[in-house]
């Protein structure tokens, strides 16, 4: 038998054809669909966990939200062990959070991208490695690690050189004098803040340095060729081109920086006091959360898990913030 006549005599029919492509596409559609069920249904489990989250969090709060109402956003005094009517405010908290917060990015935030176009920009192709992983490395040390390095290590050095040295400086300034006013402590605001800048810093460098190396490099070498300078080239190209990112880099650092608990918790003086001066004891939202909910019950906690609420709405709003802020950058960039 000649190969003509095998492949006429194993050749399918027109009609096994047609049935083998329909078998074909019914398990295509039917893996497309399975994969397009399965993203759905993770996102929505997400979305599910959020609302348990805030449901959970709400019905914690109920009771402190019946007891105190929104004197509570403004009372400062904390005071659990008056009872039967113990008084409860969360504005040390808040003005601890946002006060240290700041405080970090401020610090964080020019010293993070600094490094970054440092490591793309400027820094020897032979160090470049080593840089990068010694950042990484401080991306991924515990949070408690930094607390008892903070109290142990940094809390001594700036009680005994840093402080005194700033409050003879400013000894006597208007608004710099009580900002800096002594006397030195080992648990203060300006300590944690500290401690936070250094925190959130890795993850500050670690995202601008991606982001920059994202630049073509044409755009570049184009503003080199017509005589820029290296802080030219930053400030009016690779700036410019990955300032999406950029913001949101910082703002995960910021992210970062508002819920941080264990760190902070060592080195902040968990006092609900509001005073003027950096150098005082004071607490933040996550800090008295960790400090006291062990140890609560009744009214007490239900005033703890309303402040781990106004911290959830807090973040929500800052990132909120953050993401209006670049859709206006893409809508001004786009036009």
């Amino acid at each position: 038998m000649t190969e003509i006549a095998r492949t006429a005599l194993t050749r399918a029919s027109p009609a096994q054809e047609t049935a083998s492509r329909a078998r074909a596409l019914a398990a295509f559609k039917l893996g497309d669909s399975t994969f397009y069920w399965m993203t759905r249904l993770a996102a929505l489990a997400v979305l599910g966990v959020l609302g348990g989250i805030i449901l959970t969090l709400v019905i914690g709060a109920w009771p402190a939200l019946q007891a105190f109402g929104a004197d509570f956003l403004w009372t400062q005094r904390w005071a659990p062990q008056l009872q039967p009517d113990p008084v409860l405010g969360a504005l040390g908290p808040i003005y601890g959070t946002l006060l240290t917060s700041f405080i970090a990015m401020t610090i964080a935030a020019p010293v993070g991208v600094g490094v970054a176009i440092f490591l793309t920009e400027l820094c020897p192709e032979s160090l470049r490695r080593p840089v990068g992983m010694a950042i990484e490395l401080l991306a991924g040390i515990p949070s408690i690690i930094y607390g008892m390095w903070g109290f142990f290590v940094l809390a001594p050095f700036l009680t005994d050189h840093f402080q005194p040295a700033m409050i003879r400086l400013f000894d006597g300034v208007p608004v710099l004098g009580a900002l800096f006013a002594g006397p030195p402590s080992y648990l203060s605001l300006f300590n944690a803040s500290l401690v936070l800048a250094i925190m959130v810093l890795p993850f500050i460098t670690a995202i601008a340095r991606d982001v920059f190396a994202t630049v073509p490099p044409m755009l570049k070498e184009s503003a080199y060729g017509m005589g820029c300078t290296t802080w030219e080239v930053v400030r009016n190209v690779v700036i410019p081109y990955t300032r999406v990112g950029l913001i949101g880099g910082l703002m995960l650092g910021l992210g970062r920086a508002l819920g941080e608990t264990m760190a902070v918790t060592f080195i902040i003086g968990n006092s609900f006091k509001i005073t003027g001066s950096l150098f005082a004891p004071g607490t933040t939202i996550s800090a008295a959360i960790a400090s006291e909910f062990a140890e609560s019950d009744g009214v007490h906690q239900s005033a703890l898990i309303l402040l781990g609420l106004l911290l959830f709405v807090l973040t929500f709003f800052v990132l909120a913030a953050a993401r209006l802020m670049l859709r206006r950058i893409e809508r001004r960039q786009g036009g």
